[in-house]
């Protein structure tokens, strides 16, 4: 296994066109909502095909710490799949949410349904990302946790075994998930939730619909409001006909990790088919056919009314357009688009990202720096970047232990000759094999 000092040389390709058919693993938000619905529901669930990554992990190792039984079905060792039977939650416990933004900010108002304490902590990144929306929300709701002040990780949740719910107003201008995390346990409420934001902005409001999506197919009743920011979500304790029910689920593939391999057939040539694309869904990925058509690509889905059907997505070397666009709703895009862009035959704007300061790392700024560093032309703002395009060279692309900067990187190099990508193993966060993969669409 390749250390973080690492340097993984990203294979060249030059203007060679690939021609490949590639199946991408489970989606890591799909399936780290799955597994929470499934531990808090009142029969047992099978997810089918979920995502294997350091963050699934760390989710499921975090439920599983608090007594919830996850296992490989029985009898059948080689099905991918895992069968989730909830239990009573009982501390103690010690939760490690590595740099997980899913698993620091939803696990916290699970573990306030635990009779005992429980303990977060992560990786040093983890404790400079926002969680204080979360837990004085918790606090609020009369939950007891001891954070120095700090109101940021490492935290103690003394959970007493129950959560009232009530109203409560979130800021939750840094980040989405601060809504979702509260809204995933309201049918585990004695009287449900209703979560209004307060904030002037709201990031990734599609995360926020596939949490509402999730909850209502496991069974919970919810309401939005018309002005779209205010949630309710109904009490399964007090009215069995809102309480999460098991499910036997397939996950989708994450179409955000999609976008590497698309991006291949843009930046060589080519056609790149990905396998079982979802006809309808609710995650921001799927946006990515409207944004690399309007950079240059020709995109077709196959759909003969099935669920899912192949994508494929082809297009010509060297004609890689420009693109002016509002990434606000769909911001983990971002060092995708900015690597495509850094190629194009025009200069891009990429708007409405602050919020990704606050991310894995300040992805703004890193992207910036490492575009920059080989010869690039990228301009900074407080929420955008511009990206005029610029002759590039070989140089080291560092990633500051961000899945999504590792990826970017490796889309350059396949042009550029000679880049070193440090630290390609933190792919591993929503990848289980991105070298490999990437490699196998090379070939």
């Amino acid at each position: 296994m390749m250390s973080s000092s690492d340097l993984w040389r990203a294979p060249f390709r030059g203007h060679a066109p690939v021609n490949a058919r590639i199946s991408i693993p489970g989606s890591k938000s799909v399936t780290n909502r799955a597994l929470i619905l499934a531990a808090l529901a009142y029969s047992p669930s099978t997810l089918r095909k979920p995502l294997h990554s350091r963050d699934s992990s760390l989710m499921i190792a975090g439920l599983k710490a608090l007594g919830c039984g996850i296992e490989k079905p029985s009898g059948n060792s080689s099905e991918d799949a895992l069968v989730i039977t909830p239990a009573p939650f009982i501390g103690p416990a010690s939760v490690d949410v590595g740099n997980a933004g899913t698993v620091m900010r939803f696990l916290p108002p699970v573990a306030a349904l635990t009779t005992g304490l429980v303990h977060f902590d992560g990786d040093p990144r983890s404790h400079e990302r926002p969680l204080g929306p979360v837990i004085k929300a918790l606090e609020e709701l009369g939950v007891t946790i001891e954070h120095g002040n700090r109101y940021s990780l490492p935290l103690t949740i003394n959970g007493s075994g129950k959560l009232r719910g009530g109203v409560i107003e979130v800021d939750a201008s840094a980040s989405s998930q601060f809504i979702s995390a509260l809204l995933l346990v309201g049918p585990a409420m004695t009287e449900g939730i209703t979560v209004r934001h307060v904030g002037a902005t709201l990031p990734s409001l599609p995360h926020i619909e596939m949490t509402i999506a999730m909850l209502r197919d496991f069974g919970a009743v919810v309401e939005v409001s018309p002005s779209g920011t205010e949630w309710t979500v109904r009490s399964g304790v007090s009215n069995p006909d809102a309480r999460l029910h098991g499910r036997d689920l397939v996950i989708e593939p994450d179409l955000s990790n999609a976008a590497s391999f698309m991006a291949a057939a843009m930046i060589c040539g080519g056609a790149v088919t990905i396998n079982d694309w979802p006809t309808s869904t609710t995650q921001p990925g799927d946006q990515l056919r409207d944004i690399f058509a309007q950079m240059g690509a020709t995109i077709s889905h196959q759909n003969d009314g099935s669920a899912s059907g192949p994508l494929t997505i082809s297009a010509t070397a060297g004609s890689i357009h420009g693109i002016d666009v509002d990434l606000h709703d769909v911001g983990e895009l971002t060092p995708s688009i900015a690597a495509v862009a850094a190629l194009a035959d025009s200069p891009s704007s990429l708007r409405g990202i602050a919020h990704l300061r606050l991310h894995e790392t300040d992805r703004l700024a890193a992207l910036a720096h490492e575009i920059n560093a080989l010869g690039g032309n990228v301009r900074e703002e407080e929420s955008a970047l511009h990206i005029t395009p610029a002759p590039l060279h070989a140089g080291v692309f560092h990633t500051y232990d961000d899945h999504r900067l590792a990826t970017a990187g490796a889309m350059l190099g396949l042009v550029v000759d000679g880049i070193e990508v440090e630290n390609i193993a933190t792919t591993q966060k929503t990848l289980p094999d991105f070298p490999g993969a990437w490699s196998e669409l090379l070939r």
